[in-house]
């Protein structure tokens, strides 16, 4: 019998705790739809997160789970993996997990490359606890912490992880949801750290404070400005900087973490003799 997303998922949570209009349920629907789509199976699957409006994700999925503190997610992943390394590790985190408490274990995860792969739905906001600022806040966004604007430049975490060290990197949008699903299949087939940011969107607050008006609007704007890689690099300067590009935007091949960490062992073992 093949798979389906309901067999990640718990229905007897559902429906989600999200406001009306978030886009986070269209990313926990992509991954189970990922999931079933591949046939691994639900007890061979680790989902992690930290804390944060998306740090529920975990509560939906009937996988395995590890709900933690803030900005850990990637340190719980890094340490499930290094030991089971039979299982399928994701970490779900906001931009507050990812980026701006946990932006130490974000390039510490891509410099590693440790087999995991980590979905950012990025709203620019610290949507759980009131629509602070957050590291990914673009330049001149209002926030509950940044009325007047905020004066700082806000992370671009896809160029960051590959700084970093990362091997598959991918950006997409709650608009081009069988995109999302595809690039999401991909990361987890990437043998290595594998990344994926949703440009997400919160109307409760960052889409109110900036006049980005409700759901249904702020998905229309999200389309608006993705545009796929090519036509996003054909651009002008000033073109670009209203609109971003989608799709998988780095890919290369790399040795992961356990495989080499199997080689040190062995020679460990060798020399001890």
């Amino acid at each position: 019998m093949n798979a389906t997303a309901k067999d990640y998922l718990r229905q007897d949570k559902l429906p989600h705790l999200w406001c009306a209009g978030c886009s986070h349920g269209v990313v926990v629907g992509a991954v189970a739809r990922a999931l079933a789509g591949l046939g691994i199976p639900a007890d061979k699957t680790v989902i992690t997160t930290g804390i944060g409006c998306f740090g529920k994700a975990d509560d939906y999925f009937a996988t395995h789970a590890l709900h933690g503190t803030h900005g850990r997610a990637l340190a719980f992943a890094g340490g499930i993996k290094a030991v089971s390394t039979d299982l399928t590790v994701l970490a779900l985190m906001g931009d507050g997990d990812a980026a701006t408490i946990g932006g130490n274990h974000l390039i510490h995860a891509a410099r590693r490359n440790m087999d995991i792969t980590a979905i950012v739905s990025n709203n620019y906001n610290y949507g759980m606890t009131g629509g602070q600022c957050s590291a990914t806040t673009p330049g001149g966004k209002k926030t509950s912490t940044s009325r007047y604007g905020n004066p700082e430049p806000g992370f671009d975490l896809c160029s960051l992880v590959v700084g970093a060290g990362c091997g598959f990197v991918a950006r997409t949008t709650p608009f081009h949801v069988r995109a999302m699903e595809k690039l999401i299949t991909e990361a987890i087939n990437y043998r290595g750290f594998s990344f994926i940011e949703i440009v997400s969107f919160c109307p409760t607050y960052f889409g109110r404070y900036n006049r980005e008006g409700d759901a249904a609007e702020m998905m229309a704007l999200v389309k608006e400005r993705a545009l796929g890689k090519d036509k996003f690099e054909q651009l002008s300067p000033e073109k670009r900087l209203d609109h971003f590009p989608t799709g998988k935007l780095h890919e290369e091949t790399k040795i992961d973490f356990n495989t080499r960490y199997r080689e040190v062992q062995q020679k460990a073992r060798d020399n001890s003799h």
